[in-house]
């Protein structure tokens, strides 16, 4: 079966033209004008993936993705946007878009960030929290399901059990898909959860720009790529404590670290 791609962009050439290529791609395409319909098309057609312009009129790509992961949709989302500013495509990833694509874009860039999205999700369509290999934005709610979380409500259970990954402080229950800073749960999107599993499995060794690509995209995107540098930030954001040492480290030139000093 061709996968699925739901697509909203306001501008009618550049739609008509993805559109044209995303089929003669092998995809079947449904292409809407604004984020309204978007939502609509969204909810009546389960796609394998969206591509969504951000500026449309009456509702936003932003808004879209917003919709859609308050809802538990974990539907793949794959953003078009002119904004080139870093803030915009923090916007954007916090919105819960998994990738994005800075205009004017080469249609070959777009196609390899679409493989890369479905080789790491499957092109998941159904709404609600995943218990399949990949990492999801929506964690199972704690219950029999989910066992060996002794001690105090949302505490991780004994890292020495098997289950669970310890490094810096940190510990994460792959299974759940569930992480913890010091006792804390932590709230990762599908992406960030990755990236810091693949950080926390390779604790005290420096991994470079282009394993992580294709560990966490499946493709390396090249120098010029803003995305890794946008997902530490993020992660940053949501890691690090006041006085504290900084557990993700940048090895200039090279990549990513996570020690604790």
């Amino acid at each position: 079966m061709p996968r699925t791609v739901l697509l909203a962009e306001d501008d009618r050439a550049i739609r008509h033209a993805l559109e044209r290529a995303l089929t003669l791609e092998g995809y079947r395409v449904t292409a809407v004008a604004d984020g309204v319909d978007a939502l609509a098309e969204a909810h009546r057609g389960r796609p394998d993936v969206l591509l969504l312009d951000v500026m449309m009129p009456g509702m936003d790509g932003l808004q879209v993705c917003r919709a859609l992961r308050a809802e538990g949709d974990s539907t793949p989302i794959l953003i078009l946007t002119a904004l080139v500013e870093t803030a915009e495509r923090i916007a954007g990833l916090d919105a819960g878009a998994d990738d994005y694509v800075v205009k004017p874009f080469d249609v070959e860039e777009v196609f390899a960030r679409l493989r890369a999205l479905l080789r790491r999700t499957g092109g998941r369509t159904e709404a609600g929290p995943d218990t399949g290999s990949g990492p999801t934005d929506v964690p199972p709610a704690p219950g029999p399901e989910a066992p060996g979380e002794p001690g105090a409500p949302g505490e991780p259970g004994n890292p020495q059990d098997g289950r669970y990954l310890a490094a810096a402080g940190l510990r994460m229950d792959p299974r759940a898909r569930r992480a913890w800073r010091d006792g804390h749960e932590l709230e990762l999107t599908r992406t960030e959860f990755g990236l810091l599993e693949l950080l926390v499995r390779n604790a005290g060794i420096v991994l470079d720009h282009s394993t992580i690509y294709d560990r966490i995209w499946g493709y390396d995107f090249g120098p010029g790529s803003k995305n890794l540098a946008v997902y530490v930030g993020y992660l940053r954001r949501k890691l690090d404590r006041p006085g504290a040492p900084q557990l993700i480290q940048t090895v200039r030139g090279v990549g990513y670290v996570l020690r604790e000093d």
